[in-house]
């Protein structure tokens, strides 16, 4: 089966019940007990939406704010680079096994993560590559979905081997540096929240256009509790469909 075609057959739309992954952040403290992960088509930027479901929740400071993310994840083939658009970061794990499994990049390249955060929260559990040998796929989705969440799925592909190392882009000091080709590219666009302001957006514009004509694979997350989705949108055409 083609990857495409693979990553549908779980990805086609579903909801986290269970206290688990994303879901598990203030469950008990929340009245929105369940999440929806989107399906997941092959288009282009300009097929990105936003969608209505809640796809992140989280009770702060006696208030919980429910998000919404995207109305569909996009498959995007920019020339000869695989491009994955989801909403929630964590869905880059499973999307980097199944790129790996069907030859799209070789383990142990550099990742290049480019974010707000850093992401580099341990999991309660490591994945385990020999459940992987035996239950496929089904297993590292389980594990993207109901033990990774948005901050800590980066310290698994680097256990596993799926980068040498991992190089984050989150500050003034490390977008002046360069970053040395191949790799693969993985994109948080809260990287223009208000937060990162001090930054100027056209600069970082620029770097991660540099960015991404260099990465082997792409992974872009909107991240809905971070940065309003529509202006995420506007900056995923920026960064993919820059004026000539």
């Amino acid at each position: 089966m083609a990857m495409l075609e693979t990553i549908q057959s779980f990805y086609n739309g579903f909801y986290l019940e269970k206290p688990l992954g994303n879901n598990a952040f203030s469950y008990d403290q929340r009245m929105t007990c369940k999440l929806y992960v989107p399906p997941l088509y092959s288009g282009s930027p300009a097929n990105l939406e936003t969608g209505t479901e809640v796809v992140f929740s989280e009770f702060d400071e006696g208030n919980e704010f429910n998000k919404s993310g995207l109305q569909a994840f996009i498959y995007y083939r920019l020339a000869d680079k695989h491009v994955f658009i989801f909403d929630n970061h964590n869905h880059a794990f499973f999307f980097w096994i199944a790129a790996w499994q069907h030859g799209v990049f070789p383990p142990g390249l550099p990742l290049l993560h480019v974010d707000q955060h850093t992401d580099m929260r341990e999991p309660e559990s490591w994945f385990d590559e020999k459940r992987l040998e035996k239950e496929g796929l089904a297993y590292a989705f389980r594990y993207t979905n109901e033990t990774l969440n948005v901050g800590n799925f980066i310290q698994p592909a680097l256990k596993l081997g799926l980068f040498s190392r991992v190089d984050i882009v989150d500050s003034t000091v490390s977008f002046a540096k360069t970053y040395q080709a191949p790799y693969a590219l993985d994109i948080d666009v809260d990287i223009f929240s208000d937060d990162m302001a001090y930054i100027p957006a056209a600069e970082k514009l620029v770097k991660i256009r540099g960015y991404i004509s260099a990465a082997k694979m792409i992974t872009i997350a909107t991240s809905p509790y971070f940065i309003d989705q529509e202006r995420a949108i506007e900056k995923i055409h920026e960064m993919l469909q820059p004026e000539q």
